[in-house]
C-alpha cells in the first residue's frame, strides 16, 4: 500500500493534535493503533522524532500528529516502552501491531526476554500482530542482526524492520508502515484485544495441561504422588503471573531500580569517586540498592545486613515493636496481653528482604557489574547464584560468564603412609569437584541454609537463613534460586575436608521449583534432601523414591525423626533432627560425606553448566560469544606451548631486547672514560635495539590482539578484554601454583638455615635455587597487562625509527589512543615495568596525550601508595575505590599502575579537581628482588611514586620494627628529596594488620613511637642527603594525631574460608574521608603537569644525586612564560619612561626646566606602574599555574618594584647630567644673546648698505668680511678648546710608567691588543716563577701575614699550587705559529681571561665617572687608568705560580684605552661644543648670512624672522621625528620581531641561528668570549636589516607617521601663538613665548632674540609666510632617511640592548654556556641552560695532552669522570659533585642529560680546524669526534634550536 500525504480535499478536514481529549472531542476513529514494547534505549525520542516525541508511559491513544503530517492517516501510538504495570496494558482497546523495539548489538537476548514476557501477558495469539523493528546508530550497519532473530522459532522474517534510533528519516517510517499494512492485511484488518487474549492464555493453559497428563507415565503410585506435586505449581499459574509481577515491580520501585531492568546499572555508575559509604542507620530505603553495592565493593560483608532507617509509617520493621496506647484497667491489660489475634500493624508493608536486596541489584545490572558483584561476593565468602529465575520470563539462568573471573586457591591434604599437602590454584570455573546439593521439600521449622554454615564455616552465614539479621517472611526474588559456595582447605588438620567440596543450596519448596531441582540432582555427587516426614502420603514421596533408586548417595534429613545417622542401604541415609542440637546434626553430616566421598563419586564443574537443555547461560549472548571468539582465537596460539615461553615467542619486544635496552639506558648516566664515544657507542646500541624490536615486533598474537581493538566495538571490546583476562589466567594459573608452592618450600629452607646464623655452602646452595625459581615465576607470569606492554615497547620502537605503517593490523600509531580508552574506562595502565625497573617514558607521555586530547587537559589529584610486599596496599585502594588493581598469592603488582577515577558530581562541589589518579606499586623490600640493588630498586621506587603524588598512603604491615624501619628510612629520604626539589605532597601512615586497635592508649603510645622512629629516620636521611633537618616535621608538614590511621586485620578469621573483617573496611571507609578531606584543600595537577612530571622524576632518578639532577619540566615552561609576561611589563615601563625622558630633556634644552625631582617622576610614571601591578596581580592569580607561579610572585613583585625605581633613578641621572651641562654653559649661553643680537644687527646694517649697490654674486664675499672681523670682535680675548689626540696620549702614558717606546710601538703595531679578550691562549704573556721566586714570595706572604695578623689560607695555597705544579715538569712545547706553554693549563688560561674581562669592566667604570662632558677630558684620566691596570696586573701574578710579561700589562694598557677611547671623544666633543664661542660662532654663519641675504633682498621683518624659525623649526623637527621614530620602532620590534618578542633564552636562540647562518668562526669566538658583546652586535644587525631591508616600508611609516605629528603639532602652535597675540594685542616677544609654550614638550627651540624683529605687528602674515616656509621642510622630512637617526640622541638598537641585554651573563664554569634566566639577579635560583655544550668550545683539554674534551656538561656530571679546578692543582673533583668544586659551581645547575643540542656537534665538525688552531690542541685520542656527529648538517643544527629552545 502506497502512502500520499497529500489530503484528499473531498475528506473532512480534522486538527490533529497529541493529546487523548482533543481526539476524542473530534471523535476520531483511528485507522491504525500501534503499541510500542521494547527497551526504552532503543529510541532516542525527540520532537524529531516521527513515530514517538513523547517519553509518557501511557496506556491512552495518542493520534501522532508527524504520522499525520507524513501520509495523511490518523495513527494511534501508545508508548508502552520499559518494563510497564501490565494492568496498564490497554487491551480493552483494539491493537492493530505489537512494535517490538530492540537495539542492535543486544537485539537477541532483548528479543527473547520481551517475547517471552508478551507471550504470558497476551498468550500466543499476539505473535501474528507482532512487527521486530531493530534500532541503530546512524554510522552502524545491522549486519547479522535478521541472521541472529532467525534462530528463534517466533521469529518471523516479513515482520522485520531496521530503524535509525532517531526515527527522522521519512522514507524509514514510511516503509515501516507499509510492512505494517501487508501485516495488518494478513490478519483481514482484525486488532488484537482483550477477548483474543483470554481465549489465547485459556487455550495455552489446556494445552499445557493435556501435553502434562501425556507425559506422567509410571506406577499408580508415582502416578499419584506425581500428580499432587504439580498441583502446586499450577494453582500458581491459575493465580496468573500478575501478582508476583505487581510484587516484584513495587520491590523494584521501593528501591528505586524500576528502570534498571532495561538500562541496566554498570560498574560505571561506580567507579567513582564519591563520599564515604553511609553508615547502615543512615540509609532510606530508596538507597538502599546502592548502599548495598558500594558497602559490598568495599569488601563489607554486612552490605546484607543494612538497617534501614524508618521515614514512612507503612513500612514495619522487626526490631520496633508496636506499644500500645490503651489505657484500660489492670484486667483490661492483661487480656490484651493474652490476645493473640493480630492486630492491624501486621498489615503494613514490610522492609525489602535483604536477599531481595541482592537479587534486585544483581538483576538490574550489566554483566560486567555482575561479575564485580559475584567476585566480591566471593571474597566476603558469601554463596553465589548458580541457578537465576528471570524475574520476567521465569527462564532459567546459569551465570557462568559472571563466575569466571573468581580465582581460589586451596590445600589438598592426601593422607597416604604420611600426609601430603598440595596447593592448588584455579579458576573455579574449570575446578572438578564433589557437590552437595541440598533440597527442601515441603516446609520446615528447621533451617536448611542454616545447617549447611554449619558444615562450610559456623562463625559466618555463607547462606542467608531465617535466622539472619534482616530477614523477613515475604522474599519475592529468592524462591527458585539455587546458590553454590564452595570449602576450600586451609591444608591444616582441623580443615573439616580434605579437599574442595562445593554446596549448592536450592532456595525455596524444591516441589515448586521441578526444573531447578532435576538439574541439580543430575549434577550432584550427593544429594542431602529436607523433609518433613517420611509418610509416604505425602507430595514428597514421588522426588524422595527417585532419589532412593538413583546411584547416588542420598541424606535424608527428616525433621518429625529424632534417630542418629542411619545408613539404610549403601549411601542411602536417614538423619532425624527432632530435638537434636545442629552442631551434632552437622558433624554427623560431615561424616557421612567424607564417608560418600571417600569412595568413586562423580564431580561437578561449573562450566558443564553451559551443556544443560533448558537452561540459559549468559555466556550465550552473542556480544559475550563475539569476545570469547575474538580471544579464543588469540588463545588458540598459546595451547600447549610451555607458558614460560609464551612472552619470549609472542611478546619479544619486552623481554631480553627491552631490558637490555633498560641496562644501556641507565649506563649513560654512569659513564666512564672517552664518555662521549662511549656514549655515541651506546646510542648506538640502544638505536641497535630499537631496530631489531621492529623487526620482530609484528607477532600473531599481538597482530589479532590490536586488531580486535580496533575493529570491535565499545561493548564487544570490553568483553574481548575480560575474555582475554580470563582465559589468560586460566592458562597460567596451575603452573603459578606449582611455582609459587615450591617457592614458598625454598623459602621455608632457606629461613631455617639462616636462623642458625652461619654461612655454609647449603645456604648458598638453596639461595641460588632460591633466584632461580624466582626466575621461573617471572617467565611464568603471564597476563593481560604483559599485553600491553608489548604494545608500548612496538610503539616505541617504531617512535624512535620515526617509521609509519599503512597496515591497519600494525599500525602502531594508533596504540596510544586505545591504551586511553581505556584508561578512561577505568582500566589500569602500567607505569613503570616492574620486570625491567624501568618506566616507558615515550609510551606514558604519547598515552597521557592521548587521554588529554579526549577529556581536556582535567586536573587530577595523584594519590600513590608505598608499603612493604603483600602488606594489602593494592587490597586497601579496591576496598576504597572499588578499583580492579591485581590481587593474588605472591607478588600482587609489579612495577606501578594508574588508574583514572572520575569525581563524582556529589563531591564535585567540594573539590578543585575533576579525577583521581591512583598509582598502586609493587611492594618495597620484594623477596624476589632480595641482593644489593634492593635498597637501590627501593628508594628509586619510593623517590618516583612520592614524587607523582599529591598525597602518599604509607602502608605498614604489622608491628614487626626491623620491618617498619627499614621502610621508613626509605619513605623519610623520598620525602626530603621532594623538599629540596620544591615539590610539597602529604602522606598519611596507614598501619595495617594491628591487633587491639580499640585501645585509645595503646594507639597514643604507637603514635608516639612511630613519631620518634620518623625522627630518628629523618636524621640518617639528612646526613645521606646532606640537609640540615632535625625531625619529620622539618620535611613535611605531618600531624602524627591525625595523618596515621590504624587498620584492623583484614580477615575474620584464616585464609582460605576467613571473610573479610568488618572493622577493615569501616577504617577503608575512615581513611577515604581523611584522604577526601586533605584532598579538598589541595588543586591538584593537570594532565600536563603529571605528564611531564613522570619524565622529570624519572630522568632524576637515573642520576645518582637525585636533587642535583631533577628538572621540574613544567616549572621551567610556566618559569618561561613569565619571563616573557615580565619582559613585556618591564617594557611597557621603560617606554613609558623613554617618553618622559623624551619630553624633560627637550624642556630642559628650551630652558623651560632646570630641576627634575624624584616625586615628579614617580607621579608620571604611576598609572603605567599601577596597571603593571593589576596585570601581574591577575597573572599571578590565574587559576591554571597559581600554585607554580606562587613561589616567585613575590619576588617578581620586588623585580618590578626595583626596575621601576631603577629607571626613574636613571633617567634622573640623565636629566641631572644633561642640567649640569646646560649649567657649565651658562658663561656662553649669557653671550649667547649678545651675540645673537650683535650678529643679527650687523647683518641687517650690512644688507642696508649694500642693498641696490652689490650684486648677488659680490654678496658672499662682502658678508665673508664683515663676518670675519665680527667673529674677531666678538671673541677677542676667549682662548679655543683643542682637540685631544689619544693616540699619542696613550703612548705619553705609558711611556710615563717605565715601559720602552720600542716595546710601546711594537705592541701598538700588531694590533693584537684589540682582541686581546679574544685570543685563544695566552701562552705568549707568560713566564714560570723560579723555586727561588716562589720561596721569596712564601717569606713575604708569610711577614706580611705576621705584620698584618691576617690569618688567610691565599699564601699558603699560591706555593702549594705552585710546588705541585713544577713537581708535574711542564715543558714548553712550541704552537704551529708561535712558541709559548703548550703545557699552561685550561684553567690559568680562563684565569687570565676573566681578569682582562674583569681589569676592562672595573676601567669602564672609573673612566665614566670623570666629568669629561662638562670639563673636557684630562690627561690625568689616562695616567690613572693605566697606573690601575698596572696595580691589578701586579697584584694578580703575586697569587699565582708564573709571572705576567711587559708585553701583556701594554696590550692590556691599550686594550684598555682603547675601550674607552670613543666614550672620550664623544664627550670631550660634547664639552668643545658646549663651551667653545668660536664653535658656537661658526654654527651661526649660515644662518646669519641666510638672514642678511634676505635683508637685502629688501624682505620685512616678518619674512626674515619667519625664515629664522622655519630654519631653527626644520633642526628640531628632525631630532624630535628621528627620537620618537627610535622609540616607536624599538616597540615595534619588541612586540613582532620573533628575536625580540619573547624572553632571554629567546634572544639566545635567535643569535646562535644567526651565527650558525654566517658561519663565521670569528663572530663564534666572540660569542663564546663575550656573549653580551656579540647578542649586543646581533641586536644592531638585526635592528639595522629590519629598518633597511626587511621591514623598511613598516619603518618608513612609523617615521612618516611621526613626520605627520610632529607638522601637525607646529601648525597648532602657529593657530595657537597668532590667536593669543591678536587676542591680547601683544608684540613679537608674546608670539614667540606662546609659540614655544606648545612646542616645549616636544621641539627643542634655539634661542631667537626678537630685539631686532620688535616693528612685527601683522602676525597673519608671519603666520603665513612661516607656514610658506615649513611647505619645503615637511617636503624634505617626508624624504627623510632611517640614516639620519644615527645622527640623534635616541637609537632603537640601543634601546633594544638596555632592554634585552639587562639579564643574566653568567657562563657556565665548564662549557661557556650563558645562563639563559631573564632576570639579572634571579638568586636565590641556580644558574641554568637548557643545553649545555662541549667543553672544547671554551678550550678544556686532558692535563698535560694537547687532547681536547669533547665531552658535554650534561654527560659529564652523569659520568664517574673527574676534573682539576686549576693547572696545578693535584685534587680532582668527581664531576657528579662539580657544586662542591666552589662559588664558580656551587651556583650552577646542570641536569645529567643523554641527548645533546645538535647544533654545538656540527659546530665542533664544522670549525674543527679553527678550534685546533685557536686553542693549540687537537681533537684527537680522547678527544676524538664520534664520527656521528659528522653526519649532522647545518640545516639540522639550526632546526634542532626551535626544537630545543622553544619557550
Amino acid at each position: 500500500m502506497e502512502f500520499d500525504p497529500v489530503e484528499d480535499p473531498h475528506e473532512p478536514q480534522h486538527s490533529v493534535t497529541k493529546s487523548a481529549s482533543a481526539a476524542s472531542n473530534n471523535t476520531v476513529i483511528p485507522e491504525l493503533t500501534l503499541l510500542l514494547t521494547g527497551d526504552r534505549n532503543s529510541i532516542e525520542i525527540g520532537t524529531k522524532n516521527i513515530l514517538l516525541d513523547h517519553d509518557d508511559q501511557t496506556n491512552v491513544e495518542q493520534f501522532s500528529a508527524k504520522l499525520y503530517d507524513l501520509c495523511g492517516r490518523h495513527i494511534s501510538v501508545i508508548n508502552m516502552l520499559g518494563l510497564p504495570n501490565i494492568d496498564r496494558v490497554p487491551l480493552n482497546q483494539g491493537i492493530h501491531a505489537f512494535l517490538l523495539l530492540v537495539p542492535y548489538g543486544q537485539h537477541n537476548s532483548h528479543y527473547k526476554s520481551r517475547v517471552q514476557w508478551l507471550e504470558k501477558t497476551f498468550g500466543r495469539g499476539f505473535l501474528s500482530y507482532l512487527m521486530t523493528v531493530v534500532t541503530h546508530e546512524s554510522n552502524e550497519k545491522c549486519e547479522g542482526a535478521l541472521a541472529d532473530l532467525k534462530a528463534n522459532s517466533s521469529f518471523a522474517e516479513k515482520r522485520y524492520h531496521t530503524c535509525t534510533r532517531t526515527m527522522t528519516d521519512e522514507k524509514e517510517i514510511v516503509s515501516l508502515l507499509e510492512k505494517i499494512d501487508v501485516m495488518v492485511s494478513e490478519n483481514n484488518d482484525q486488532s488484537y484485544s482483550r477477548l483474543t487474549c483470554v481465549q489465547n492464555k485459556d487455550q495455552k493453559e489446556h494445552l499445557d495441561h493435556n501435553s502434562y497428563k501425556e507425559e506422567s507415565v509410571g506406577t499408580e503410585e508415582e502416578i499419584d504422588i506425581s500428580t499432587e506435586v504439580t498441583s502446586g505449581p499450577s494453582e500458581t499459574k491459575g493465580k496468573g503471573t500478575v501478582d508476583v509481577e505487581k510484587e516484584i515491580e513495587t520491590l523494584l520501585s521501593r528501591l528505586h531500580l524500576q528502570d534498571k531492568l532495561q538500562q541496566k546499572l554498570s560498574p560505571a555508575d561506580f567507579l567513582k569517586i564519591g563520599p564515604p559509604v553511609k553508615p547502615s542507620n543512615d540509609t532510606c530505603e530508596q538507597e538502599l540498592a546502592y548502599t548495598f553495592l558500594q558497602k559490598l565493593l568495599a569488601l563489607d560483608y554486612r552490605a546484607r545486613h543494612i538497617l534501614v532507617k524508618q521515614e514512612s509509617p507503612e513500612v514495619s520493621h522487626p526490631q520496633s515493636a508496636p506499644v500500645s496506647d490503651s489505657t484500660d484497667t489492670d484486667d483490661s491489660d492483661s487480656d490484651e496481653f493474652f490476645n493473640t489475634d493480630e492486630d492491624s500493624d501486621q498489615s503494613k508493608q514490610t522492609h525489602a528482604h535483604p536477599m531481595d536486596v541482592q537479587m534486585a541489584v544483581f538483576h538490574c545490572s550489566d554483566s560486567f557489574l555482575k561479575q564485580d558483584m559475584i567476585k566480591k561476593l566471593s571474597q566476603c565468602q558469601y554463596a553465589l547464584p548458580l541457578l537465576v529465575p528471570d524475574p520476567v520470563t521465569m527462564d532459567i539462568e546459569c551465570p557462568l560468564w559472571t563466575l569466571r573471573q573468581i580465582i581460589k586457591t586451596w590445600k589438598v591434604t592426601e593422607i597416604k603412609d604420611k600426609d601430603t599437602i598440595t596447593m592448588k590454584s584455579m579458576p573455579i570455573c574449570k575446578a572438578e569437584t564433589p557437590m552437595v546439593s541440598f533440597f527442601r521439600l515441603g516446609s520446615l521449622s528447621q533451617s536448611k541454609s542454616h545447617l549447611m554454615n554449619s558444615l562450610i564455616n559456623d562463625t559466618h552465614s555463607t547462606f542467608f537463613h531465617r535466622n539472619c539479621k534482616g530477614s523477613t517472611k515475604s522474599r519475592h526474588l529468592m524462591d527458585g534460586v539455587a546458590e553454590i559456595a564452595w570449602y576450600f582447605p586451609a591444608g591444616n588438620p582441623n580443615d573439616s575436608f580434605t579437599d574442595c567440596i562445593a554446596f549448592c543450596n536450592l532456595h525455596g519448596d524444591a516441589l515448586t521449583t521441578e526444573k531447578q531441582r532435576e538439574i541439580l540432582i543430575n549434577k550432584s555427587s550427593v544429594n542431602v534432601v529436607f523433609v518433613p516426614t517420611l509418610t509416604r502420603t505425602q507430595k514428597n514421596t514421588a522426588v524422595l523414591s527417585a532419589l532412593h533408586k538413583s546411584t547416588k548417595p542420598l541424606i535424608i534429613l527428616v525433621a518429625d525423626k529424632d534417630c542418629g545417622g542411619v545408613e539404610k542401604k549403601p549411601g542411602k541415609y536417614i538423619v532425624g533432627l527432632k530435638e537434636r542440637s545442629q552442631s551434632d546434626v552437622a558433624e554427623e553430616l560431615k561424616m557421612i560425606i567424607k564417608k560418600t566421598l571417600s569412595g568413586p563419586h562423580t564431580s561437578f564443574q561449573l562450566e558443564s553448566m553451559s551443556k544443560v537443555s533448558g537452561v540459559r547461560v549468559d555466556e550465550d549472548d552473542p556480544v559475550c560469544q563475539k569476545g570469547k571468539s575474538a580471544a579464543m582465537k588469540i588463545l588458540n596460539l598459546l595451547q600447549g606451548m610451555d607458558i614460560s615461553k609464551i612472552k619470549d615467542n609472542f611478546l619479544p619486544c619486552q623481554g631480553n631486547l627491552w631490558h637490555e635496552w633498560c641496562r644501556i639506558k641507565k649506563e649513560l648516566y654512569h659513564l666512564q672514560g672517552n664518555i662521549e664515544k662511549e656514549k655515541s657507542q651506546k646510542e648506538q646500541a640502544l638505536t641497535q635495539i630499537r631496530q631489531e624490536q621492529c623487526s620482530v615486533s609484528h607477532t600473531e598474537l599481538m597482530k589479532s590482539f590490536t586488531e580486535s581493538l580496533l575493529s570491535l566495538p565499545s561493548t564487544d571490546k570490553e568483553y574481548f578484554l575480560k575474555w582475554m583476562q580470563i582465559l589468560i589466567d586460566a592458562l597460567s594459573t596451575d603452573d603459578l601454583a606449582s611455582i609459587l608452592q615450591r617457592y614458598d618450600e625454598k623459602w621455608s629452607e632457606v629461613l631455617a638455615l639462616k636462623r642458625k646464623h652461619e654461612k655454609s655452602p647449603l645456604l648458598d646452595s638453596k639461595q641460588n635455587e632460591l633466584e632461580q625459581i624466582s626466575k621461573e615465576l617471572q617467565s611464568a607470569t603471564f597476563g593481560l597487562e604483559h599485553i600491553f606492554r608489548e604494545m608500548g615497547q612496538i610503539y616505541e620502537a617504531h617512535k624512535s625509527q620515526k617509521k609509519q605503517t599503512h597496515n591497519r593490523q600494525t599500525d602502531w600509531s594508533k596504540y596510544p589512543e586505545l591504551a586511553a580508552d581505556l584508561m578512561i574506562s577505568g582500566h589500569p595502565m602500567e607505569l613503570m615495568d616492574g620486570d625491567a625497573g624501568y618506566a616507558p617514558l615515550t609510551w606514558i607521555s604519547s598515552v597521557l596525550e592521548e587521554v588529554i586530547r579526549k577529556l581536556g587537559d582535567q586536573t587530577v589529584f595523584v594519590l600513590s601508595v608505598l608499603g612493604v610486599q603483600s602488606s594489602g596496599k593494592s587490597t586497601m585502594l579496591n576496598a576504597m575505590f572499588g578499583l580492579q588493581f591485581a590481587v593474588s598469592a605472591g607478588r600482587c603488582t609489579k612495577g606501578a599502575f594508574m588508574q583514572l577515577i572520575k569525581v563524582s558530581e556529589e563531591i564535585r562541589n567540594d573539590l578543585k579537581f575533576d579525577y583521581f589518579l591512583v598509582v598502586d606499586t609493587e611492594g618495597l623490600r620484594a623477596l624476589e628482588l632480595a641482593s644489593n640493588t634492593t635498597t637501590h630498586h627501593d628508594n628509586e621506587l619510593s623517590t618516583f611514586v612520592v614524587g607523582l603524588g599529591n598525597m602518599t598512603l604509607i602502608n605498614i604491615f604489622g608491628e614487626n620494627p626491623a620491618e617498619m624501619q627499614d621502610v621508613l628510612q626509605i619513605v623519610v629520604q623520598a620525602f626530603m628529596r621532594m623538599k629540596k626539589v620544591k615539590l610539597s605532597p602529604s602522606c598519611v601512615f596507614v598501619h595495617q594488620n594491628v591487633s587491639d586497635i580499640g585501645a585509645a592508649e595503646k594507639n597514643m603510645d604507637g603514635k608516639r613511637r612511630l613519631q620518634e622512629k620518623l625522627d630518628d629516620m629523618t636524621q640518617l636521611a639528612a646526613k645521606e642527603e646532606q640537609c640540615d633537618v632535625k625531625c619529620f616535621s622539618d620535611v613535611i608538614a605531618f600531624d602524627v594525631q591525625k595523618d596515621v590511621k590504624y587498620f584492623s586485620h583484614l580477615w575474620q578469621g584464616s585464609p582460605p574460608m576467613a571473610p573479610p573483617n568488618p572493622r577493615y573496611s569501616e577504617n577503608v571507609q575512615e581513611l577515604k574521608h581523611i584522604i577526601l578531606s586533605k584532598a579538598s584543600q589541595s588543586s591538584g595537577i593537570t594532565l600536563s603537569y603529571f605528564k611531564s612530571k613522570i619524565q622529570d622524576l624519572w630522568n632524576a632518578l637515573m642520576n645518582e644525586q637525585f636533587v642535583f639532577s631533577f628538572k621540574n619540566t613544567l616549572e621551567i615552561a610556566v618559569y618561561r612564560k613569565l619571563e616573557v609576561q615580565y619582559a613585556t611589563w618591564t617594557w611597557t615601563l621603560r617606554s613609558n619612561m623613554l617618553t618622559i625622558e623624551n619630553q624633560l630633556y627637550t624642556r630642559i634644552e628650551n630652558g623651560k626646566l632646570d630641576r627634575v625631582e624624584n616625586s615628579y617622576l614617580f607621579t608620571e610614571m604611576s598609572k603605567t606602574f599601577e596597571k603593571i601591578k593589576k596585570d601581574m596581580n591577575l597573572y599571578f592569580e590565574d587559576k591554571r599555574d597559581k600554585d607554580m607561579l606562587v613561589q616567585w610572585r613575590g619576588r617578581f613583585e620586588q623585580k618590578i618594584k626595583e626596575f621601576h625605581e631603577e629607571q626613574v633613578k636613571g633617567v634622573k641621572k640623565t636629566l641631572d647630567e644633561v642640567i649640569q651641562q646646560k649649567k657649565a654653559c651658562k658663561e656662553l649661553d649669557d653671550k649667547k644673546t649678545d651675540f645673537e643680537n650683535k650678529l643679527l644687527q650687523k647683518s641687517k646694517e650690512l644688507a642696508h648698505r649694500l642693498k641696490d649697490k652689490a650684486k648677488e654674486e659680490e654678496l658672499k664675499s662682502q658678508f665673508n668680511t664683515v663676518w670675519g672681523e665680527l667673529v674677531r670682535e666678538l671673541s677677542a680675548g676667549i682662548k679655543p678648546i683643542e682637540d685631544i689626540n689619544l693616540e699619542e696620549d696613550h703612548k705619553r702614558v705609558l711611556n710615563e710608567l717605565g715601559f720602552e717606546w720600542g716595546l710601546i710601538k711594537g705592541c701598538k703595531d700588531s694590533n693584537r691588543y684589540q682582541v686581546l679578550s679574544k685570543l685563544g691562549h695566552y701562552s705568549d704573556y707568560v713566564n714560570q716563577k723560579t723555586q727561588r721566586d716562589l720561596s721569596e714570595e712564601r717569606h713575604q706572604s708569610h711577614e706580611s701575614k705576621k705584620e698584618n695578623k691576617y690569618t688567610g689560607k691565599q699564601g699558603t695555597n699560591v706555593f702549594k699550587r705552585a710546588f705541585n705544579y713544577f713537581k708535574q715538569k711542564i715543558t714548553i712545547v712550541p704552537t704551529t705559529q708561535q712558541k709559548g706553554n703548550r703545557d699552561f693549563s685550561h684553567e690559568q688560561h680562563e684565569q687570565i681571561r676573566s681578569f682582562i674581562s674583569q681589569v676592562e669592566q672595573q676601567s669602564l667604570e672609573e673612566i665614566q665617572t670623570k666629568p669629561v662632558a662638562t670639563r673636557g677630558c684630562r690627561s690625568t684620566y689616562l695616567l690613572e687608568m693605566a697606573q690601575n691596570v698596572q696595580t691589578k696586573v701586579t697584584d694578580f701574578e703575586s697569587q699565582k705560580p708564573y709571572t705576567l710579561r711587559k708585553e701583556f700589562t701594554v696590550d692590556l694598557s691599550l686594550y684598555v684605552f682603547d675601550r674607552a677611547g670613543r666614550w672620550l671623544s664623544q664627550s670631550h666633543e660634547t664639552y668643545r661644543k658646549n663651551n667653545d664661542a668660536l664653535t658656537y660662532l661658526e654654527s651661526k654663519k649660515d644662518q646669519c648670512y641666510s638672514i642678511f641675504r634676505s635683508f637685502w633682498k629688501g624682505n620685512s621683518s616678518a619674512v626674515v624672522f619667519g625664515e629664522m624659525i622655519c630654519e631653527n623649526l626644520k633642526v628640531s623637527a628632525v631630532q624630535a621625528v628621528c627620537n620618537k621614530t627610535a622609540i616607536d620602532l624599538a616597540g615595534e620590534m619588541r612586540c613582532s620581531f620573533p628575536a625580540f618578542s619573547g624572553n632571554r633564552l629567546n634572544l639566545e636562540k635567535h643569535v646562535l641561528k644567526s651565527l650558525a647562518e654566517k658561519e663565521d668562526f670569528k663572530s663564534f669566538i666572540t660569542y663564546i668570549r663575550d656573549p653580551r658583546s656579540q647578542a649586543e652586535n646581533f641586536i644592531k644587525d638585526e635592528v639595522h636589516k629590519y629598518m633597511f631591508r626587511e621591514q623598511s616600508h613598516k619603518a618608513q611609516n612609523i617615521l612618516k607617521k611621526n613626520v605627520d605629528d610632529i607638522s601637525e603639532l607646529v601648525s597648532q602652535a602657529l593657530f595657537t601663538a597668532t590667536q593669543e597675540v591678536k587676542t591680547q594685542k601683544g608684540g613679537t616677544d608674546m608670539w614667540m613665548a606662546q609659540f614655544s609654550s606648545v612646542l616645549k614638550d616636544k621641539l627643542t627651540l634655539d634661542t631667537i632674540s626678537c630685539q631686532n624683529f620688535r616693528d612685527i605687528n601683522n602676525f597673519d602674515f608671519l603666520k603665513e609666510e612661516i607656514e610658506k616656509g615649513l611647505v619645503p621642510i615637511k617636503t624634505e622630512m617626508s624624504r627623510l632617511s632611517l640614516d639620519k637617526m644615527k645622527d640623534f640622541r635616541l637609537q632603537p638598537d640601543q634601546i633594544l640592548i638596555d632592554q634585552l641585554c639587562r639579564c643574566c651573563w653568567v657562563t657556565c664554569p665548564f662549557c661557556g654556556a650563558v645562563c639563559t634566566n631573564t632576570l639579572e639577579d634571579h638568586s636565590p635560583d641556580d644558574h641554568n641552560v637548557p643545553f649545555h655544550r662541549s667543553a672544547s668550545v671554551k678550550g678544556w683539554h686532558y692535563r698535560n695532552t694537547v687532547e681536547m674534551s669533547v665531552n658535554f656538561c650534561t654527560t659529564n656530571v652523569s659520568s664517574d669522570n673527574s676534573f682539576y679546578l686549576d693547572g696545578v692543582s693535584e685534587v680532582s673533583v668527581p664531576f657528579k659533585q662539580y657544586r662542591t668544586a666552589g662559588p664558580r659551581f656551587a651556583n650552577w645547575r646542570i641536569t645529567p642529560d643523554e641527548s645533546k643540542l645538535t647544533y654545538w656537534t656540527w659546530f665542533l665538525c664544522r670549525f674543527q680546524q679553527e678550534l685546533e688552531n685557536y686553542y693549540g690542541r687537537k681533537f684527537k685520542g680522547r678527544g676524538k669526534i664520534p664520527s656521528q656527529w659528522r653526519t649532522h648538517t647545518k640545516q639540522q643544527a639550526i632546526e634542532s634550536l626551535d626544537e630545543s629552545y622553544s619557550e
